[in-house]
């Protein structure tokens, strides 16, 4: 079993952007420290629910600050940048981590972003699996890339540096999975939703065609983790928590068309949450991981350490997920 943080860069009313960024990478220093396999950075525009707008850039500052720890994007929106693009900057942090870089990409969502970048909404609806071949064409080791396609047109170039890099595909929906599957990609599956969930995106992925023998493993599960001494006191003190960053990070979220604006019950979110997902006491948290492993066959897990909100109390659940949950799961 893998298990790594999930960096949200959470920004909690009073904080600066600045210090949220600063401290995330602090984060990623304590999970290698604490024993943690990897960190997956997200990235978001325009809001409070997370404040890293590049992924790609926090985890190059963060490979600068450790040695052993894997390091990936969950994920680097595809949908509002040029696929190209991303493969040279994934290649270089491949290069410059020894290795340790995984990428993780997404559809995204129909939000503002499209507008602001120019990509527009077509590229969300119907351009995800175009532009998903060009980056697996830049990323395939061979060093040139061309596109004749609907969204994408350019002749051959050599990607300098070159890589052969394997991304991770975030999949929220039948059609994701679908294309994910078809081109032998893992999936990254999101902290919204359940092990019976979860467990039928697996399904649902091993039944796609796929040209190979059995399709590949190395799916992950994002969740959220709370270590406390008791897993009532964990689970009170993110319910007190987590509405203060949730209530206007999830508002963040303005589609870029006169669609409805997405809502949520905040405190049935975080009951939810706390619910499905590693939020009690050491040996609870545990047998939850064990439990969703069992029920999905997903074995690397990346945990949301964030919910506390106080920096130092972050580091500190950190610390005890590293001290007290990951020798149990050894074990």
């Amino acid at each position: 079993m893998r298990i790594g943080v999930f960096v949200i860069a959470a920004r909690f009313p009073g904080r600066e952007s600045g210090r949220v960024l600063s401290e995330a990478v602090d984060l990623v220093v304590a999970a290698e420290k604490a024993g943690f396999d990897d960190a997956w950075i997200a990235e978001h525009h325009f809001m409070s629910y997370g404040v890293c707008p590049s992924a790609t850039t926090l985890a190059a500052v963060a490979a600068g600050r450790t040695t052993r720890i894997g390091l990936g994007t969950a994920v680097s929106v595809l949908s509002t940048q040029h696929p190209v693009a991303l493969a040279e900057q994934a290649a270089m942090l491949h290069h410059l981590s020894g290795g340790r870089f995984t990428l993780g990409v997404g559809r995204g969502g129909p939000w503002l972003d499209l507008e602001v970048f120019g990509t527009g909404l077509e590229r969300f609806e119907r351009g995800f699996g175009e532009s998903l071949d060009v980056l697996l064409d830049a990323l395939s080791g061979g060093g040139g890339v061309a596109a004749a396609g609907e969204f994408f047109r350019f002749r051959e170039v050599r990607l300098v540096p070159e890589a052969r890099l394997r991304p991770v595909v975030a999949c929220t929906s039948g059609p994701t999975v679908r294309l994910a599957a078809a081109r032998g990609l893992p999936m990254l599956l999101g902290m919204h939703v359940g092990d019976v969930e979860k467990a039928a995106m697996v399904a649902a992925y091993r039944g796609a065609v796929y040209e190979g023998s059995g399709g590949p493993t190395g799916h992950v599960a994002a969740g959220v983790a709370y270590v406390a001494d008791s897993t009532a006191q964990a689970v009170r003190e993110l319910r007190e928590s987590m509405p203060a960053w949730l209530g206007p990070g999830l508002a963040g979220y303005v589609p870029v068309d006169d669609r409805a604006r997405p809502t949520r019950n905040i405190q049935e979110y975080v009951d939810m949450l706390t619910q499905i997902h590693p939020v009690g006491s050491a040996e609870h948290c545990a047998e939850t991981l064990l439990r969703t492993a069992e029920i999905t066959g997903i074995e690397h897990f990346i945990v949301m350490v964030e919910g506390i909100g106080e920096h130092q109390r972050v580091l500190e659940n950190i610390r005890r997920f590293g001290a007290e949950v990951l020798p149990l799961l050894a074990r």
